[in-house]
């Protein structure tokens, strides 16, 4: 087991200067144009292929990292580039994560690498859980598989929202209800093969931020899949669905064991998107004070007064705060321990909120100047808003930590 450290080790800190060349030189270059233009930025997520940077083995390498710093280390760096870009860069890794999280060594095997593709035939995934009326309660889930025996098929039905790389991914991996009397227990991840009949790409989003990322609707109409195309398989569905309903006969309300497609995702990830949120919160306080620094009011420069100067300190000591619990996270995640008073849900609750009060400090810091296009603080502030609302909202996370530190169904 990898002792915990404060010290990014050699390799680490070459991975890190690798990642950060790429984020100052190819993606803030281009940060401005593609949050204008709303496009997924392809010509930037293919320079990305050819070094290596979008790939499977990247990502592996990082996710298997024994520290666990790996992946936040990545995260942070390439949204300090850009949010927008980095997300399109990065959003095939939840779809990634939900087949890690849920499916068999085969199916790791067979669908993560038609995720990314090659530098000469970029591909995308995506990871489709939300739902017009089911977002953060995913109990009103209605996306519906239904196994047809006969064929060894399963049919999908419903309208998934909000999904990164929605409609335009290779990959779709779709959270459905298999069994409604379950609620949330009741669910499975799916995997629908690129070129399925049925299922098609309904509204495109026009967003606040995170704008070079496309979101969109997920429409499946009678999509037919192969049986094996149910992550896990259906063997090990029928015991977890048998485990649920003998827990529901008894009444007792622990479920247990008995694990949740789409949270057990979303486990995974959240110290992840904590590390993007800290990304862009340090981008921003780097913005502001360089600005403090070279701009003067009244014969000085504006570090000079106190207002500013103490702002930059709480900016700097929430960052490092934010970034201490995202690397706690991640490393008790990668050496099992358990989470046992929520410090995945405090890593991003922490880091989200951090990143939009920092960002908005340094709009502030930066005056009319901040609040204009051309200044890059403005688009980081419009991107920090995101990380309270996707995968668990703030409110949510403080349910979550609420939850396991009483033991109780808070509502």
């Amino acid at each position: 087991m990898a002792e915990f450290t404060m010290e990014l080790n050699d390799e680490q800190k070459e991975v890190r200067d690798w990642i950060h060349g790429f984020a100052a030189d190819v993606m803030r270059p281009a940060a401005a144009e593609w949050d204008e233009r709303e496009e997924t930025p392809w010509p930037v997520i293919q320079e990305a292929a050819k070094i290596g940077l979008y790939s499977l083995d990247f990502y592996a390498q990082q996710f298997f990292d024994p520290t666990g710093l790996g992946i936040p280390m990545a995260m942070e760096e390439l949204f300090w580039g850009d949010a927008g870009i980095a997300l399109s860069i990065v959003g095939t890794g939840l779809a990634a994560v939900g087949v890690l999280a849920n499916g068999t060594e085969e199916q790791i095997g067979t669908w993560i690498p038609q995720m990314y593709g090659d530098a000469d035939d970029i591909k995308v995934a995506a990871f489709c859980s939300s739902e017009p009326d089911a977002g953060s309660d995913v109990a009103s889930m209605r996306t519906r598989a239904v196994y047809d025996e006969a064929k060894d098929e399963w049919v999908l039905n419903g309208t998934k929202t909000w999904a990164t790389n929605g409609g335009i991914a290779n990959v779709h991996v779709v959270v459905a209800v298999v069994d409604p009397d379950l609620g949330s227990k009741g669910h499975a991840s799916f995997i629908v093969p690129p070129n399925t009949p049925g299922l098609s790409q309904g509204q495109k989003f026009k967003k606040h931020g995170i704008r070079a990322s496309h979101t969109a609707e997920v429409v499946l109409e009678d999509v037919r899949i192969p049986g094996h195309c149910l992550l896990g398989g259906k063997e090990k569905l029928d015991e977890r669905l048998a485990r649920a309903r003998e827990r529901a006969k008894g009444g007792s309300g622990g479920w247990g064991s008995v694990k949740n497609a789409a949270m057990a995702t979303f486990e995974a990830s959240r110290p992840a998107v904590g590390a993007m949120a800290v990304g862009t919160a340090r981008a921003a306080y780097e913005e502001a004070l360089e600005y403090a620094k070279t701009r003067e009011q009244f014969g000085r420069p504006i570090i000079d007064n106190q207002g500013v100067a103490f702002q930059l300190a709480d900016m700097r000591t929430q960052i490092d705060a934010a970034r201490l619990l995202v690397w706690r996270a991640s490393w008790m995640a990668t050496t099992g321990k358990k989470f046992e008073s929520a410090e995945g849900s405090m890593s991003k609750l922490f880091a989200s909120e951090t990143a939009k009060k920092v960002t908005a400090q340094a709009i502030q810091i930066l005056g009319g100047n901040g609040f204009t296009r051309e200044y890059p603080v403005e688009r980081m502030h419009r991107d920090a808003a995101i990380y309270t609302i996707f995968e668990g909202t703030s409110e949510i996370q403080r349910l979550v930590i609420a939850r396991t530190l009483s033991g109780m169904p808070i509502r």
